[in-house]
């Protein structure tokens, strides 16, 4: 049997572009995504404020997307792909987080999946697949729906290296959850581990190609994916084994991938990719895989929102509070994650990532429009020059406070169960 590969590479402003072309050859995705179908580029965006190694960054996406032109992907065929998080506003997040401007300046179409979209039911997209989830049909008995769009076309994840409060390390696997799930995603919070697993399998069935590639160039530890500590690791990675690069780059954090992961596990032992390092080819800078960086992970240090979520899923809180978020009650979770993580936590740990807006990466993103290179130019390494200029983030604790009460608008107006209530109402 062929061994899973992951390509792992060291890199560098002055050269990410390079060796974004050659990490993607190095893992044989020409070999996996067909050139005539569609190809989606799923966007992780974990904050819509920008924190370094929370989501897809501008160089990754502006990476893959070169790649991908130069090897004779048809820009035509190539969109950028966003789902929508009631606590996160994905409208904002590709603005903040400078992954907008990239798309718009390669000419690509970016599609909202819950905007003018159509949703197929599970059971006319896989057939008797459904009846192998681990979880999925206890937790929607009458089934749910995904992207009809996704149905026949290659699909590259673009998560970065961080850990989790409910999955302790997130990459590619956790990419397709918030994609793949329609409404009442977080019902799921309970399995998250069998769903993730759930959804692996259901992306080999419908897609013609599945791959990923990894931002390492900051890592987050802590209580992810957002209140994290971030780190400058230099590193990228790529595979078309989903289960493999979670693992390599879990290892890399230093977590035993099949003692410490779960969904790595189960996705392993059901055969649906390589959660072994031992078994899994390196390609690239091979001595890059073996490092340790030591990450404590999401437990040790966690936020008040974190403990409560794992009170409320995992623990004494349960029984009492999580029928609640099953009702038309749900928006209260929404509206109170919103306002610790964005006007509380926010302005006020911002201390911790300032040393990094000063490294080459730091200053590349905050210069990104002034330093940038040509969509058709798709023969520059990377950016010799950063800029000097360095982001300043500052608390503007009445500015984020302002902020936050728009995303709050949008995460009420737009919640699952209003939403379903609405149009009930409207149909009848």
């Amino acid at each position: 049997m062929k061994k899973s590969k992951v390509a792992i590479l060291r890199t560098s402003p002055a050269t990410v572009i390079r060796d974004y072309h050659r990490l993607m050859n190095l893992a044989g995705y020409q070999d996996i995504l067909p050139k005539d179908r569609d190809t989606a580029l799923k966007i992780n965006i974990s904050w819509h404020f920008f924190f370094p190694g929370s989501s897809t960054t501008p160089w990754q996406l502006d990476g893959v997307i070169r790649a991908l032109k130069k090897d004779g992907y048809a820009s035509k065929l190539i969109h950028g792909c966003h789902n929508r998080t009631v606590v996160i506003d994905a409208h904002l997040g590709e603005v903040e987080n400078k992954q907008l401007p990239v798309i718009k300046e390669h000419g690509l179409s970016n599609v909202h999946l819950y905007e003018n979209s159509d949703w197929i039911h599970i059971r006319e997209a896989v057939g008797d697949l459904a009846d192998h989830f681990l979880c999925l049909n206890q937790v929607y008995p009458k089934g749910f729906m995904i992207p009809k769009r996704f149905i026949g076309e290659n699909i590259i994840h673009l998560p970065t290296i961080k850990t989790h409060v409910f999955t302790t390390t997130t990459g590619a696997m956790k990419n397709a959850f918030g994609g793949l799930l329609n409404e009442h995603r977080h019902w799921t919070h309970p399995v998250i581990h069998e769903t993730l697993v759930d959804l692996l399998m259901i992306q080999k069935k419908i897609h013609t190609g599945v791959f990923a590639v990894m931002d390492g160039t900051f890592a987050g530890d802590g209580p992810g994916p957002r209140c994290m500590i971030p780190y400058v690791k230099n590193v990228i990675l790529a595979s078309s084994d989903q289960v493999a690069i979670d693992a390599v780059a879990a290892k890399i954090m230093g977590f035993n991938p099949l003692s410490d992961i779960k969904f790595i596990r189960l996705a392993h032992e059901l055969q649906l990719g390589c959660g072994d390092p031992m078994d899994i080819e390196i390609v690239g800078d091979v001595d890059a895989a073996d490092e340790n960086w030591h990450f404590v992970g999401p437990f040790k240090k966690m936020t008040f929102a974190s403990r409560m979520q794992h009170q409320i899923y995992w623990g004494p809180l349960k029984k009492p509070v999580e029928w609640s978020l099953k009702t038309v009650l749900a928006p209260w979770a929404y509206i109170a994650s919103v306002l610790y993580h964005d006007s509380f936590w926010y302005p006020l740990h911002q201390k911790r990532v300032h040393e990094l807006l000063r490294s080459d990466w730091g200053r590349l993103f905050q210069n990104w429009e002034k330093v940038a290179i040509q969509p058709d130019d798709l023969e520059t390494e990377g950016w010799k020059e950063v800029g000097d200029e360095h982001l300043e983030m500052r608390r503007e604790s009445l500015k984020l406070l302002a902020q936050s009460f728009r995303v709050l608008g949008t995460c009420i107006r737009e919640a699952p169960e209003l939403a379903a209530r609405k149009r009930r109402s409207t149909s009848q």
